[in-house]
């Protein structure tokens, strides 16, 4: 009888802020279109319309600060998005509840090839060809929210090699975060490990090899990618 060796993959984890803790995901789930202004850019409607999300990889989480550049594709670009990690989950989340199974928050950038997105999105296709693809979710450490409280304001924005591209503010997330955790749990059984990334103000646009993306939330930080 033939025996087969499978090795097992390693956890992904993202550090938390502060300690020699990790944090372990499970999954990522990305809202789409979830400021206004960037819902009118990518051509959509910025009214408050029923959520809609689509998955990356675990390990498409990366934070390592190094992105590069991936095959297939002429025009890969940044959407800095604030990350929410779950440190418990369920079914049907009351709204009024679901801050309560919020570990913390980071900053990540969902890198995305939109030349293959937009062909997906003309084919009908789903769309993880250009959005889960390899080290596609730089992402920085993760600050518990007992450290600094659950995030319903504070600027956001991304630079390009100094300069910045794209700018807002959490509260102009059409859907809130204990709206997205309730939302998502009538859908999918959450679970501790879950990172749901929160969309993305206007001003998204293409990177080139060699250049530094400087990703910023007021109250955790800023997270630097090279890319190469």
């Amino acid at each position: 009888m033939s025996r087969f060796v499978i090795e097992t993959p390693p956890v992904v984890s993202i550090p938390v802020a502060g300690t020699d803790a990790r944090f372990p995901v499970r999954r990522v789930y990305c809202i789409g279109r979830n400021y206004a202004a960037h819902a009118i850019e990518m051509g959509g409607d910025p009214n408050r319309e029923p959520p809609f999300f689509f998955q990356k990889n675990p390990d498409n989480l990366d934070p390592s600060g190094e992105f590069p550049y991936p095959p297939h594709s002429s025009d890969v670009h940044h959407e800095v998005e604030m990350a929410i990690a779950l440190k418990s989950g369920g079914s049907n989340i009351p709204i009024d509840r679901a801050l309560d199974h919020v570990f913390g928050y980071g900053v990540a950038i969902d890198m995305t090839r939109r030349d293959l997105q937009g062909e997906a999105k003309k084919a009908g296709r789903p769309w993880e060809i250009g959005k889960a693809f390899e080290r596609s979710g730089p992402v920085g450490p993760i600050h518990p929210a007992t450290e600094v409280g659950h995030l319903d304001s504070g600027r956001i924005e991304l630079k390009v090699n100094g300069d910045v591209r794209q700018e807002g503010d959490l509260n102009q997330m059409i859907w809130k975060v204990p709206e997205m955790v309730a939302y998502l749990s009538e859908y999918f059984e959450l679970a501790p490990g879950d990172v749901i990334l929160s969309g993305t103000p206007s001003g998204v646009g293409p990177v080139s090899r060699g250049d530094r993306l400087e990703a910023t939330i007021a109250g955790v930080g800023t997270l630097t990618v090279h890319v190469f």
